[in-house]
C-alpha cells in the first residue's frame, strides 16, 4: 500500500483529553488503541514509524507492544509543535515528508496516507491534506464540519466553518437551505497531513493568525502566512475516529468482531 515516495509518519499521542481521558490507552480488542493505529500504519509503507507521547503510560504501552515511541514535551500547544519536535529529536533534513495520523484514527486507510504522501510529492507544496465532496446539506451548513476551498491547481484558498462557496441564487430560491445544487463544489476537510520537514522546523516561529483564534482552525496559519496546502480529493469519507464515549463504544465492538 505504499505511496512510492520516502516518508516518516508520526501519531502525536497526547494523555490528556477532556471528553475521553487516557483516550490513547482505550482497550480496542486486548491492545491499546495508539497501539492499534500504529499497527495500522505499518500498512501505509512507510519507512520510521513513531508515536510522540507526553505521558509515561502510553510510552510503556508502545514499548511493551514493539511501537517505536519517542517522549516529548507536555506543553505542546498543538499536535503540530509536538510533529515538528519529533522532527529535532530525528534530526530529519528539510525535505523529509513526515505524515501525521491522529492516535485516535485506529481504522484510518493505508491509501488515503499514500494518496496524501503522492500529493505532497507532485504538487511541491509544503503541506498536503484530504478533502472529500459534501452532499448533504446539513453537513454544508454544519460548523463542525471544516470546509476548504481549493484553487484550479488543488491548492487551498481557505478552511472554514462557514459554509463555503456560498451558492447565492439557488439559497435564496431555497431559503430553509434543505439542498445543495448540482455539481457544487463543496469540499468537507479531512484532518490528515503530510508536511515537508522544512514546515515543521519553520512552524514553531510563526505568529498565529487572527483567523486561526476566531475559526479555531490551526491550519490557517500556514496560509496566512503563505505557505501552500495541497488538497487531495478522496471518493468518500473515511471511517471517524474516537473523539467521544459513544464513538469509544463503537470502535469497541468493531475490534471485538474483528480482533487480530
Amino acid at each position: 500500500m505504499g505511496a512510492g515516495v520516502t516518508f516518516k509518519l508520526v501519531i502525536p499521542a497526547r494523555f490528556a483529553s477532556t471528553r475521553l481521558p487516557a483516550k490513547p490507552l482505550l482497550d480496542l480488542g486486548g491492545k491499546p488503541m495508539v497501539v492499534r493505529v500504529a499497527e495500522r500504519a505499518r500498512q501505509t509503507g512507510a519507512d520510521e514509524i513513531w508515536v510522540a507521547t507526553d505521558h509515561e503510560d502510553v510510552f510503556a504501552a508502545c514499548t511493551a507492544h514493539g511501537v517505536n515511541v519517542l517522549m516529548t514535551r507536555p506543553d505542546h500547544p498543538s499536535g503540530t509543535d509536538r510533529l515538528a519536535e519529533v522532527v529535532a529529536l530525528r534530526g530529519w533534513s528539510d525535505d523529509t515528508i513526515v505524515v501525521n495520523v491522529q492516535g485516535d484514527e485506529p481504522l484510518i486507510d493505508p491509501a488515503l496516507v499514500a494518496a496524501t504522501v503522492r500529493q505532497l510529492a507532485a504538487s511541491g507544496a509544503d503541506i498536503a491534506t484530504v478533502a472529500h465532496g459534501i452532499e448533504d446539506a446539513a453537513d454544508f451548513f454544519n460548523p463542525n464540519v471544516v470546509k476548504v476551498v481549493c484553487r484550479a491547481d488543488g491548492d487551498a484558498l481557505y478552511f472554514s466553518r462557514a459554509p463555503i462557496p456560498y451558492a447565492r441564487d439557488h439559497f435564496a430560491r431555497e431559503a430553509g437551505g434543505e439542498t445543495l445544487p448540482d455539481s457544487f463544489p463543496a469540499l468537507r476537510h479531512i484532518g490528515l497531513y503530510a508536511y515537508r520537514a522544512r514546515f515543521l522546523k519553520a512552524y514553531a516561529a510563526l505568529l498565529p493568525s487572527p483567523l486561526e483564534s476566531f475559526e479555531a482552525l490551526e491550519q490557517l496559519r500556514a496560509l496566512w502566512h503563505g505557505f501552500r496546502i495541497s488538497v487531495a480529493v478522496a471518493g468518500s469519507m473515511p471511517v471517524p475516529g474516537v473523539d467521544t464515549p459513544e464513538d469509544a463504544e463503537r470502535m469497541r465492538r468493531i475490534f471485538a468482531q474483528n480482533v487480530s
